[in-house]
């Protein structure tokens, strides 16, 4: 089978928080290996680590964390359609992504 790339789109604040998870689980981590334990699936890994640290020029602010909560929050209100504070208080933004990964597969 021919090695044909893939194409994955993510917009700003996906690729943003997803980056500074990757950051944290492969550069503050010891125990990568205890995180991902096939090894064959560091490569994508360190594939769409790079690949987003060369696309995000936000890494080299001096207001990196200002920008970064930002892009989580946006994600939290377009996901659970509420800010943080308010999902804290009722507790429903826990079920949330069970939902959809249930509604991608079709389930009821």
């Amino acid at each position: 089978m021919e090695d044909e790339g893939i194409t994955l789109r993510l917009t700003h604040d996906q690729a943003f928080v997803l980056s500074d998870w990757l950051h944290q689980v492969m550069l503050q981590s010891d125990d990568l290996e205890g995180i991902v334990r096939d090894r064959a699936v560091w490569s994508p890994i360190y594939a769409i680590s790079g690949t987003l640290d060369t696309k995000l020029s936000e890494i080299f602010m001096a207001d990196y964390a200002e920008r970064l909560n930002a892009a989580k929050e946006r994600l939290r209100v377009s996901m659970y359609g509420e800010s943080s504070e308010s999902a804290a208080a009722d507790g429903s933004a826990a079920a949330a992504p069970q939902a959809l990964r249930a509604e991608e597969r079709g389930s009821p």
